[in-house]
């Protein structure tokens, strides 16, 4: 199987805890219009002794 994946948007946020929990909801609820919803954790740019999460929205076909 074969995927192209686009990503159409990513903001960075600070970590917050139950946020999975949205991603997962609207990878289960819009799965079938060929989207899906990502979630990291990375190192802050400007301070990297802390970190931040960066939410992507992604196109799939």
């Amino acid at each position: 199987m074969n995927s192209n994946i686009e990503t159409l948007a990513s903001v960075r946020i600070e970590p917050t805890a139950d946020v999975y929990k949205i991603v997962d909801l609207l990878n289960r609820t819009l799965k079938s219009q060929d989207l899906m919803f990502g979630l990291s954790l990375e190192k802050k740019v400007n301070d990297p002794k802390k970190e931040e999460m960066v939410f992507t929205i992604y196109r799939t076909e």
